[in-house]
């Protein structure tokens, strides 16, 4: 896969598609593009160039830590950076979890560069914000403080980075822990103050400056449950929300992957978004054409609902 030097990292990623609309799609979690490749495959056969990639401290790009703003902003600004050099803006950004995190913060900073969003399991509430806190940050607070940054290589995300970059190891090892602990802190800050937002990461007056046209899918566990994603299609004017999965499991999240059925595109996470292929495609011509004015956006984009 192609590597591109952005903003002083090196990242891994993949366009699949050689002509068509660009749409950029990212997983959730800190899981690599393998985890959104099936999808983006689908959208790619519709007839749209879809740029995946391994955001930094993911996958196969390098581990950086430290910057002063959130993790999330990190990862919009690389993406910019990123397509930039592909000459593939404006785009339809989309993703699920922290790749819907991702893609909200792109479209805030990036509003001309953005066609249309594509979000689904949109994460927020206090018992999210806790949760994700813990998994992302404060585990490898506690690594860090109790056996140093060789602790911090032997629990799962980092293992699993010089497991499949072996090179990744020395990068943790030069890292000073207290540098490190202080940089997961700052993120772990920032994180939990999505607690008291209508999701993680954007305001309600962020959510509202959002003018394209915006589907959002449900999730349905206790970390992207129904209320979290009713208010984001709230406060984002025209915004289409399509409930494949009515009523919430109490499950801290749900994991288990769905068979598709019926037109619907499955991801790798176990989320679906249905027809997306030929949503973006559609939008695309749209976009191209004439303005989409909200109430006929499901018209438009030939979106399917789940029964």
């Amino acid at each position: 896969m192609p590597i591109a030097h952005v903003r002083g990292v090196n990242l891994n990623y993949e366009v699949l598609g050689s002509a068509g609309p660009w749409v950029a799609l990212s997983p959730g979690g800190r899981r690599g593009l393998d985890n959104v490749k099936s999808l983006a495959q689908h959208v790619a056969d519709a007839g749209c160039r879809v740029l995946i990639h391994d955001r930094r401290n993911c996958g196969l790009s390098d581990i950086a830590i430290g910057a002063d703003v959130s993790e999330y902003e990190v990862w919009a600004e690389d993406l910019y950076d990123l397509l930039s050099q592909l000459k593939a803006l404006p785009t339809v950004v989309g993703g699920g979890s922290s790749g819907c995190r991702l893609s909200v913060l792109f479209a805030l900073k990036y509003p001309r560069a953005v066609r249309a969003l594509l979000l689904w399991r949109v994460t927020g509430g206090p018992f999210a914000a806790a949760r994700l806190t813990e998994n992302y940050y404060g585990k490898y607070i506690r690594a860090a403080r109790e056996g140093g940054m060789a602790a911090v290589c032997e629990l799962d995300h980092f293992k699993e980075r010089i497991e499949a970059r072996p090179a990744n190891r020395a990068t943790l090892m030069a890292m000073d822990p207290n540098s490190f602990i202080a940089a997961m802190e700052r993120w772990r800050g920032q994180f939990a103050k999505g607690a008291e937002l209508p999701i993680i990461g954007a305001s309600e007056k962020d959510l509202n400056s959002i003018k394209v046209p915006t589907c959002i899918i449900p999730g349905n566990d206790k970390t992207h449950n129904h209320a979290i994603a009713e208010t984001a299609h709230r406060m984002i004017a025209g915004s289409e929300l399509y409930d494949l999965f009515p009523g919430d499991l109490d499950v801290r999240r749900l994991s288990q992957a769905r068979a598709g059925q019926g037109g619907v595109i499955t991801t790798d996470e176990g989320w679906a978004i249905p027809g997306v292929g030929n949503i973006v495609r559609n939008m695309n011509v749209t976009l191209e054409g004439n303005p989409v004015t909200a109430n006929s956006l499901v018209n438009q984009v030939g979106l399917v609902e789940a029964k």
